[in-house]
């Protein structure tokens, strides 16, 4: 027998029995006697070995071989193929996207390897790149499922929700037991529903979607649940929401998810702890596989470059928030870099934010790593995270650690649990020195509140209460918070209220078609008639911010909290009761009740909370008193002035600075309180 047909006669046995130890010491052996140039039979038993070697969860050896294979034969698509396969085991996916992409060129009619090469570049972002060899993989075997799952989330992740729902749905026509189809069909119907004109059926579909994926079967159940949870509480769908709740606390609690998402995670109100465990697991998932990229440095130029990553330089919550911090910085000290990884809507505020920026990086179209080299090149020297993890957040740019000097701050209400991430920007309300052990990045603590606040924001001509649909007499507590911040609890709490402040009515926001009809049936289920409660159409800025004149009392929610919904009503001048709540999302209305003046309304307990709001309610005069407070004080409160913030905000980033310079590893640190207000 020769050298050669022993190595395929044990590749024979292998393929039968590929667990066997025995049989794959044998192979080694052989192929090690074949010498150091192997014949093209000795290089497709290498990078079979490889392969049988990447099963039992070996990985360096398989790649060993793998190498070994492709030197021998590398023009055989097959070697190319397999080594794909596992440098994606080893989570090197760009790489991997490389392997497949060559076994496809050199095996133009094998569609799996198109397809996971499209797989694959979708998953790295290179939405452009991946479409390609997805249709081409399609063109050679239209029943491949895998591909058509991956065009269909392609045409999500770019919005195209009409093609992603068309698409999943074939997918599901051929395989109907696929748990994953029905999860991305659902995640489409889900993000469908919230769009302006969506269909409101579409919501109620998410939920039997994620159900069904749920009732098949998967892997890791944690992403799916989550996602059936916040649909539920989006709809205000509460009957059954308890156990699935409890369902997914348990997940994350014993470890048995990665894909449990870290913000649906805070509305379980489970801890700090846990949140941080959720949040440390959802990034080791997002972002396995990326390395830092870049070289760091220690120096600097004359100006302190600060980079703030976001997809909502739009209309959007956090761009009001930063829009006069961004025109007030310090142009003699800092140049500011507005980093943005999303759409242009077209707006005033976008055109106003992208004025306002020193430069305006527009990052959308670039998957991370050529975003992260984008702003390694523009040289930011302090990367600030506005995203964390809500939607549309980009974790894997920070990963490559383009920035010396990385925080998160203002858009996650909480960790982030990614190791790329130094400081997260707070304050001793929201996240005080006691919880660091909660955070995987140190706190630094602005001395006032963490959120900032445009003092141009124009409040308009207040409406009348009829034209609102309220009573002309009578308590109007306001709560408009979005409605997946309700739970029965809390409305079970706010029906006692009217209950006992006759004529009293609840103003809340309108949502899905659903939400209003659910809520006024919990309402009567609570002995309360259903047309006290009142629903608000969603209106532009000013119109909005008019007409929290007509309240009397904002009522806020927990485990998550209003943030910038209290800072509307607070500059609004309509006092806000909160109760100070265990994690960072139930904590930030105190933290805004403090630099505001009114810290007494952040009450310890929710019983205090019920209690207060029935005196104030009930005390005209008490709640006058607050409310000439708020209008008094408004405009020279910490809360409302941004150049005070912005001078905060500033002393932090250079000590951040200072601290990297000096070689010292990050630490928390506080920002001294600037005594007295800017002029404005």
């Amino acid at each position: 027998m020769t050298e050669g047909s022993g190595i395929a006669d044990l590749r024979r046995r292998l393929a039968g029995r590929p667990g066997d130890g025995a049989l794959l010491s044998a192979l080694f052996g052989a192929l090690d006697r074949a010498g150091q140039a192997g014949t093209p039979e000795e290089a497709v038993a290498r990078s079979n070995l490889g392969e049988a070697l990447r099963r039992q969860g070996r990985l360096a050896e398989a790649e060993a071989h793998h190498r070994i294979a492709l030197a021998w034969l590398p023009e055989f698509g097959g070697n190319h193929y397999n080594w794909g396969v596992t440098l994606q085991a080893l989570g090197r996916l760009a790489e991997a996207a490389d392997a497949y992409g060559e076994a496809a060129r050199l095996m133009p009619g094998f569609a799996p390897a198109a397809c996971n090469q499209g797989v694959l570049l979708r998953d790295l972002g290179r939405l452009d790149e991946a479409e390609e060899p997805l249709r081409r993989s399609l063109g050679l075997d239209p029943t491949l499922v895998p591909a058509r799952l991956a065009l269909a989330a392609l045409y999500r992740d770019r919005g195209d929700l009409e093609r992603a729902v068309a698409g999943f749905r074939t997918c599901l026509c051929l395989r109907p037991d696929l748990a994953e189809g029905q999860a991305n069909l659902a995640l489409a119907l889900k993000e469908r529903a919230q769009q302006a004109g969506g269909a409101p059926e579409d919501g109620g579909s998410a939920i039997a979607g994620f159900e069904r994926a749920l009732r098949i079967g998967l892997p890791d159940p944690g992403g799916v649940l989550a996602q059936l949870v916040q649909q539920r509480r989006h709809l205000c769908r509460w009957d059954g929401l308890g156990p699935l709740s409890d369902q997914l606390v348990a997940l994350v609690r014993d470890g048995r998810t990665r894909q449990g998402h870290p913000w649906i995670f805070l509305g379980e109100g489970a801890g700090p702890e846990l949140e941080r465990t959720c949040a440390e697991r959802y990034a080791a998932w997002k972002t396995g596989g990326i390395r830092p990229a870049f070289p760091q440095r220690r120096s600097r130029g004359p100006r302190l470059r600060i980079g703030y990553l976001s997809a909502d330089f739009h209309e959007h919550a956090t761009a009001m928030l930063i829009a006069e911090l961004v025109e007030r910085h310090d142009r003699g000290r800092f140049e500011i870099v507005g980093c943005s990884t999303g759409p242009d809507d077209g707006g005033p505020l976008r055109g106003r934010l992208v004025a306002d920026f020193d430069r305006f990086l527009d990052l959308s179209a670039l998957p991370d790593q050529s975003a992260a080299r984008a702003i390694h090149g523009a040289g930011i020297d302090i990367l600030v995270d506005l995203k964390g993890h809500t939607q549309n957040a980009r974790p894997g740019i920070a990963a490559y650690r383009p920035a010396p000097v990385q925080a998160q701050w203002l858009g996650y209400p909480g960790t982030l649990g990614n190791p790329a991430i130094d400081y997260v920007i707070a304050d001793p309300v929201v996240a005080p020195a006691a919880h660091q052990p909660f955070y995987s990045e140190r706190i630094v603590h602005l001395p006032d509140s963490y959120q900032p606040n445009d003092r141009k924001r124009i409040i308009g001509p207040v409406p009348s209460r009829a034209s609102c649909g309220l009573p002309e007499e009578g308590v109007v507590f306001c709560a408009f918070n979005a409605p997946y911040k309700i739970g029965p609890v809390l409305f079970g709490r706010w029906c006692r209220l009217l209950d006992r402040v006759p004529g009293s009515v609840l103003w809340l926001l309108h949502g899905a078609p659903e939400v209003a009809v659910n809520l006024r049936r919990a309402a009567v289920a609570n002995g309360v008639a259903p047309d006290r409660l009142v629903f608000a159409p969603r209106l532009p800025g000013p119109a909005h911010l008019a007409r929290h004149r007509l309240a009397n009392l904002f009522l806020d929610s927990g485990p998550v909290g209003a943030h910038t919904t209290a800072s509307d009503a607070l500059w609004a001048g309509l006092p806000v009761l909160s109760v100070l709540g265990r994690s960072f999302a139930g904590r930030v209305a105190a933290s805004l009740l403090h630099a505001v003046g009114l810290p007494e309304l952040a009450v310890a307990d929710w019983d205090a909370y019920e209690a207060a709001a029935c005196r104030l309610a009930t005390d005209p005069a008490e709640l006058s008193a607050l409310k000439r407070r708020l209008e008094e004080g408004r405009l020279t409160a910490p809360l409302f002035d941004t150049d005070r913030f912005a001078s905060s905000i500033e002393t932090a980033y250079a000590t951040m600075w200072d601290i990297h310079a000096a070689g010292a590893p990050p630490r928390g640190f506080a920002v001294p309180a600037r005594d007295g207000a800017s002029q404005g």
